[in-house]
C-alpha cells in the first residue's frame, strides 16, 4: 500500500533539490518551512579475512575471506499540511549483501544491511506517515531544518502523534553518540539496544502509531506496531488483536555543569507467532522450533540508555538491554542481554571541525534456554553453527570519519568480533570497512 508511486516521488525529489533555496527571514530566527527536500546516499564496503573455525553450520559466518558492499540512497520529503500536521515520505533505493547472507554474528557489522532485502538495488518507500502536533502551552522553541524535520517554531510542551510507516528507532532508543550507522558506529549492537527485538520488516521499517508527550525536561512516548508474519519477514501481520508490538520509553534530559545529558528507560512487550526454545527441545536431542510457534506468544524486555557531554567536543554513552530469553528472535537479532559503552571525539580538538572519532565496545549474552537450543543444533534466522561452545560475544569498534568537503564524509572503521555467534570454537574475526556518505 506504500509502494504505488515511489519512482515518481524519487524523480520529483531530485528535481526539487536543484530549485533555489526557500526564502528565510533576515532576522536571527529561521522562517517556518512549508516543505523541505533532503538527500542521503551511503555505501559501505567491508572485508574479513580467514579466521579459525572448528566446524560450520547452516547460519555460520564463512571462515574464508569475504568482500561485501551495500548501498542506500534516500529522498527525505516533508510537507506542512497545516499548522499542526506534516506529511513525511521517504523513497529509498537499497541493495547489496552482508557477510554470509547476514548470518553468523548476533552483533552484525553493517548497520545498513537491515534495510537491504536483495543484492540488486531496489526502489521502495521507506517512510510514509503523518505527524500531528498539538501545543500544550504557548511557549515555543526554534528547531533547525533537516531530514524529515521542518525548520521553525515548535511548542516547548507538546503532544505528537505519528501514524504510518517509519523506522521505530527514529523515535525510540535514540543516542547522540551511537545511533546512526551512516555516520557513527556501524555494529547492530551499538546503533541500538540489541536485546530489543523491535517490530519491523526485513528492511528495518515498521507500521504503527507513536505517541509522544514532550515537556521541558522530559518526554514520555509509546507505540503500537505491526509484527512481521514470519521471523525476519517482508510482510506484516495485520491481526493486531493477536500479534503486535508495544513499547514505552521515558526520557529525562539534564545539563550538569552546563553539559547536556539524557537518560532513557525503555520497556517492550511483543505478541508474535514465535516459538519458544524450551518447547523446541525434543526428547531425542534434536530441535524443532517451527512446531512451537503459536499466535500471541509473548516476548518482553527493557533497556537503559545514557549519554553525557563531557566537554563541548567529547561525549560518552552507555546502554544495557535485557529480554526474557525464552522466545526466539522475530525481527532484529538473537541477543538476550547486552551491555555497551563508548566515547566520541569531535574534530575541533585537532582543528578538523567536521571530523569525528568513535571508540566503543559491546558484550552480548544468551539465556540458558537459548544456549541449550543452539548447542543441540538449533538455528535462528541469524545464527546457528550446529553446535555451541558458549561464551559471550564481545565486539570492539573504532572509526575515523573524515569530512572531506561539504556533504561528503569518508569513514575508516575497524571491528573485532570475539566468539562470533557466542561460539568459542570459531573466530575471532577482524572486519575492516570503508564508508562513503553524502547528504544534502
Amino acid at each position: 500500500m506504500f509502494v504505488n508511486r515511489p519512482l515518481i516521488l524519487l524523480i520529483a525529489g531530485v528535481l526539487c533539490a536543484w530549485l533555489p533555496a526557500r526564502a528565510q527571514d533576515t532576522g536571527s530566527e529561521p522562517s517556518a518551512e512549508r516543505w523541505s527536500v533532503h538527500f542521503q546516499a551511503t555505501s559501505i564496503g567491508q572485508h574479513h579475512g580467514f579466521f579459525p573455525s572448528l566446524y560450520e553450520g547452516e547460519n555460520s559466518l564463512p571462515p574464508h575471506p569475504e568482500n561485501r558492499v551495500s548501498i542506500t540512497a534516500t529522498v527525505f520529503l516533508t510537507y506542512r499540511v497545516n499548522s499542526w500536521t506534516e506529511l513525511v515520505v521517504n523513497p529509498e533505493v537499497a541493495g547489496g549483501k552482508g557477510f554470509g547472507q547476514v548470518t553468523g554474528m548476533a552483533g552484525f557489522t553493517n548497520g545498513e544491511i537491515p534495510r537491504v532485502g536483495s543484492a540488486t538495488p531496489t526502489l521502495y518507500v521507506a517512510r510514509a506517515y503523518l505527524k500531528n502536533t498539538w501545543a500544550l502551552s504557548p511557549e515555543t522553541e526554534i528547531v533547525d531544518g533537516g531530514p524529515n524535520q521542518l525548520a521553525g517554531k515548535v511548542p516547548v510542551r507538546r503532544f505528537a502523534l505519528d501514524t504510518g510507516r517509519f523506522a521505530i528507532t527514529d523515535f525510540f532508543d535514540n543516542n547522540t553518540y551511537s545511533h546512526d550507522p551512516r555516520r557513527q558506529f556501524m555494529n547492530w549492537a551499538l546503533m541500538s539496544n540489541g536485546a530489543w527485538d523491535y517490530p519491523s520488516d526485513v528492511r528495518g521499517y515498521s507500521i504503527g502509531i507513536v505517541q509522544d508527550l514532550t515537556m521541558r525536561g522530559w518526554s514520555l512516548r509509546s507505540a503500537i506496531l505491526l509484527e512481521p508474519t514470519e521471523a525476519n519477514g517482508a510482510t506484516y501481520d495485520t491481526r493486531i488483536a493477536k500479534n503486535r508490538g508495544e513499547v514505552v520509553e521515558w526520557e529525562k534530559r539534564y545539563k550538569p555543569l552546563g553539559h547536556a545529558g539524557a537518560l532513557r528507560v525503555l520497556g517492550y512487550l511483543n505478541r508474535e507467532r514465535a516459538g519458544t526454545f524450551r518447547d523446541a527441545m525434543l526428547p531425542d536431542g534434536t530441535t524443532d522450533l517451527a512446531s512451537t510457534r503459536r499466535p500471541g506468544t509473548k516476548k518482553y524486555g527493557f533497556g537503559l540508555n545514557a549519554e553525557q557531554q563531557i566537554t563541548p567536543d567529547i561525549g560518552a554513552f552507555a546502554r544495557y538491554g535485557w529480554s526474557d530469553g525464552k522466545t526466539e528472535a522475530w525481527a532484529f537479532t538473537q541477543i538476550d542481554r547486552t551491555v555497551s559503552g563508548g566515547i566520541s571525539l569531535q574534530g575541533r580538538l585537532w582543528k578538523r571541525k567536521g571530523d569525528n572519532i568513535g571508540v566503543a565496545a559491546v558484550r552480548n549474552y544468551l539465556s540458558g534456554d537459548d544456549r541449550r537450543f543452539l548447542a543441540a543444533g538449533g538455528v535462528g534466522f541469524i545464527i546457528g553453527d550446529g553446535r555451541l561452545n558458549y561464551a559471550p560475544e564481545s565486539i570492539a569498534e573504532a572509526y575515523y570519519a573524515w569530512h572531506v568537503i561539504r556533504g561528503w564524509t569518508f569513514t575508516l572503521d575497524y571491528q573485532r568480533v570475539v566468539n562470533p555467534a557466542y561460539n568459542q570454537d570459531r573466530g575471532p574475526v577482524s572486519v575492516g570497512s570503508l564508508r562513503v556518505h553524502w547528504e544534502r
